[in-house]
């Protein structure tokens, strides 16, 4: 059965211009500086710096103005290119700031230049005397070898792609061979084929004594009782100590079960971070100042401006100079959208950080959590009058100076929970509680979540059994039986 019906929806849809600025928003200050950068680089009309030229484009457009036609001479009163000249000294569109710091830093970041963890290897492979074939074979299992420094692809499917890719015929004894090769490279543990293999091959590379042979015979024998912590079976098993067994697996706690990971971290182009704002305290008062990279200097280019100049002198206006005027008018309307956007960048992130700031303001002034008061997205867009969108992408990308170290600004959220008095206490606070408790807890005998409920109903929060396990899971700490050491 068909039916109709007629219904009314209210539909609000950005413009481009409106997702650019929420995108312009969203930008931490070093992906800010990349996009200040290629828009410079498309937008001839767009220059940084400070302007030499006393004359400048006026920061209103008209773009009635320029409403292409076919005629093939016009006069001057078809453009009024007064609308895009002033002499203003200053134009009003220009950015400045007056929230620079003299302790900004202005000095360009340094990025280390190193070699990637796959060429790392195979500069160490060509040390070796190997045949043209074995250097085939070994060189496609350190391309198979993913970042954490392990192969992760069955041996058999190496085999066949060597056959199909490198028309490479062997079998899987000689890849076994090759593949001891490659586990001699360093670092100690890469190219093992999971974390029991990447242990052992670690173990073996050190000197040998009682405590390291054992946790190599642990690890062969013995290695789900290990992963399961249990003790009890591994001492009965082995027929050893409790001491025994305590050096044994501080051996293998001294392993590292990512060897490609140290590496990839130290040598990759890792995007540092650049605090967004900075907050400090000056006679007991609190001052925001916005980094000053935010705060670019831009103009409207000296050579468009004269172009228009010529264009205005010019008696007779020809097809081929408004075509150039038309392409000129466009240039100017992107970089005027583009300096106002900065500006409105600017003051959204100026006007968010200082709501947090200010609803923050005791822990501000004395770095102690105790003191963040429970806050939400809402809570702020509520105060700056802005939609809870838009204070999620301040407070997710961008990180404030403090005098107690740089902090990601979300950190300053949390949901608030009521304590035993009918307060309500921030869950970050019962975070750092029930951390505080799980570091003091008998690492003989961790608690459990059930017990871990009881203490912090008896410091004065009820809370539920399935809370501490989510509270837990968000800090990373493991359950009990993890926790457990001997």
């Amino acid at each position: 059965m068909l039916r109709q019906s007629l219904q009314q929806r209210l539909l609000q849809k950005l413009s481009p211009q409106q997702i650019q600025l929420m995108k312009l928003i969203q930008l931490p200050t070093q992906a800010f500086e990349q996009k200040l950068k290629q828009e410079l680089e498309e937008n001839p009309a767009l220059e940084s710096g400070k302007e030499n030229d006393e004359d400048a484009i006026n920061s209103e457009l008209d773009n009635s103005e320029f409403d292409t036609t076919d005629n093939e001479s016009i006069t001057a009163d078809d453009i009024n290119i007064d609308e895009y000249l002033s002499d203003d000294e200053i134009p009003n569109y220009k950015i400045q700031s007056n929230n620079y710091s003299v302790d900004d830093d202005e000095k360009q970041i340094p990025y280390a230049a190193g070699t990637s963890f796959t060429q790392y290897l195979k500069n160490q492979i060509n040390t070796y005397s190997l045949s043209e074939n074995e250097a085939i074979i070994t060189d496609f299992l350190i391309g198979s070898i993913d970042e954490s420094g392990y192969i992760r692809r069955d041996l058999e499917d190496i085999l066949d792609d060597l056959a199909f890719t490198q028309n490479i015929y062997t079998n899987i004894e000689e890849l076994k061979r090759l593949l001891k090769v490659v586990q001699h490279l360093d670092p100690a543990g890469v190219g093992a084929r999971n974390l029991k293999e990447c242990l052992i091959i670690q173990l073996k590379r050190k000197k040998e004594n009682p405590s390291c042979n054992l946790a190599i015979k642990i690890l062969e024998e013995g290695f789900e009782h290990f992963v399961k912590k249990h003790y009890v079976k591994l001492q009965q098993k082995f027929k050893i100590s409790e001491v025994e067994l305590k050096n044994a697996i501080s051996e293998i706690e001294k392993l590292n079960p990512k060897p490609g990971g140290s590496y990839v971290n130290n040598n990759k182009i890792a995007e540092q971070i650049v605090p967004d704002f900075n907050i400090k305290i000056e006679e007991g008062e609190l001052i925001l100042s916005l980094n000053s990279r935010n705060s670019p200097d831009l103009h409207i280019s000296n050579e468009y401006n004269n172009l228009l100049h010529g264009y205005k002198d010019s008696k007779i206006k020809s097809k081929s100079q408004k075509d150039a005027v038309q392409f000129i008018k466009q240039k100017l309307d992107a970089a005027k959208w583009f300096i106002d956007a900065i500006k409105q960048r600017q003051q959204t992130l100026f006007l968010n950080m200082n709501a947090i700031m200010q609803y923050q303001k005791e822990y501000f002034l004395t770095g102690d959590e105790r003191k963040l008061k429970p806050m939400i997205l809402k809570d702020i867009a509520e105060t700056i009058k802005m939609d809870v969108s838009t204070v999620s992408r301040v407070a997710n990308s961008k990180y404030v100076s403090t005098p107690y170290g740089t902090r990601l600004i979300k950190d300053f959220f949390s949901e608030s929970m009521k304590n035993d008095k009918g307060e309500d206490v921030s869950t970050t606070e019962i975070k750092n509680i029930l951390s505080s408790v799980i570091d003091k807890e008998n690492k003989k005998k961790p608690l459990t979540d059930d017990k871990l409920a009881i203490i912090l109903k008896e410091k004065g929060y009820p809370i539920a059994r399935r809370t501490i396990a989510k509270y837990r899971e968000q800090l990373d700490i493991p359950v009990a039986r993890l926790r457990k050491k001997i």
